[in-house]
């Protein structure tokens, strides 16, 4: 899901990629892959949200490059990856394989898993499907993509943000509003741009101001962010992911053995605290830190820290606390 930036607090010092590539993984999609960090350091692997929110390059500084070997991607359809906002051939199980033909790509036998929002929903099934290959799981915002987290991102916000509900809702018929999903769902994969682009943009700007727990400057449209959030979000949230009922938490033993931190804004609206708290309570061995004054963004000063105080205390210890 989308991090719009505003000033941020202090990081690892900005960085270029050592490499960088396009990774064919089918006969449609090619991934965009980039490496930061310390080749002969402890390999992990940022899973972006969204999904379709693509990759910034604020994602490369969560880690002491002196001490990391950070891999970083596109998903299918996000950010320079191709075809952008391309659905088919696009699932959560794809996702996951992709990810292991990226780390023998490397020549990874283990990395550490660091994923956000969305990102930690594929974390989750990437570890649960390759335990053996995980060190260890950084995770914030979390998302298990059930029914009831799916219906409270899309009419939940009325509770909080009436009126950006109202303004989502607005431009749908009133006798589709009782599935607003349903209804964006159509839009959004139609196929004339004069339909499809005003219902993206209506979709990750719905999404996208009620990331922080302070509003933030809206950020002028962005056309590779709106299509690749607004397809690839309708698409997994109508589809919930590919996943049997509460897959994620019913298979939490296959990687239970596993450190793991969990990073949640006490006032995330997108993510409530709800859903981490049950993946704690799940995890035996998880640590989480319930950030005070901040929302949904990796960016607010109080989860970037945490994050990286995370980091930092998976290469000194390569445990939790």
């Amino acid at each position: 899901m989308p991090d719009p930036t505003p000033a941020l607090p202090p990081l690892f010092p900005t960085i270029a990629p050592l490499r960088s590539g396009m990774l064919p993984v089918d006969e449609l999609h090619t991934l965009y892959w980039e490496e930061v960090g310390n080749p002969q350091g402890i390999p992990v692997v940022f899973l972006h949200g969204g999904p379709g929110a693509g990759l910034s390059p604020h994602h490369r500084r969560f880690f002491d490059p002196r001490h990391y070997r950070v891999i970083l991607f596109d998903q299918r359809g996000a950010g320079q990856s191709t075809p952008l906002g391309e659905v088919r051939n696009n699932t959560t199980q794809l996702l996951v394989d992709d990810i292991e033909k990226l780390r023998a790509l490397m020549g990874i036998e283990q990395w550490l898993v660091f994923g956000g929002s969305w990102g930690s929903t594929l974390a989750l099934a990437y570890g649960e499907a390759h335990p053996e290959r995980c060190l260890g799981f950084i995770l914030r915002g979390i998302f298990l993509c059930t029914p009831l987290e799916v219906d409270w991102f899309i009419d939940g916000a009325q509770w909080f943000h009436p009126e950006i509900h109202e303004e989502f809702a607005a431009p749908i018929p009133e006798d589709e509003r009782g599935d607003l999903l349903q209804a964006y769902y159509k839009r959004i994969m139609d196929d004339d741009p004069a339909v499809y682009w005003p219902a993206v943009r209506g979709w990750s700007r719905f999404e996208g101001r009620r990331v922080f727990l302070l509003p933030q400057p809206e950020e002028a449209p962005c056309d590779t962010l709106d299509l690749g959030i607004g397809r690839l979000e309708a698409h997994y949230m109508a589809n919930m992911a590919f996943f049997e009922d509460d897959q994620l938490l019913r298979n939490i033993g296959r990687i239970a053995h596993l450190p793991a931190t969990i990073v949640q804004g006490r006032y995330d609206v997108i993510c409530p605290p709800f859903t981490a708290w049950r993946l704690h309570k799940a995890w035996p061995g998880s640590v989480v830190k319930m950030v005070p004054d901040a929302g949904h963004g990796a960016m607010e000063a109080g989860i970037c820290r945490e994050l990286v105080a995370a980091t930092e205390q998976f290469r000194r210890f390569r445990r939790f606390d």
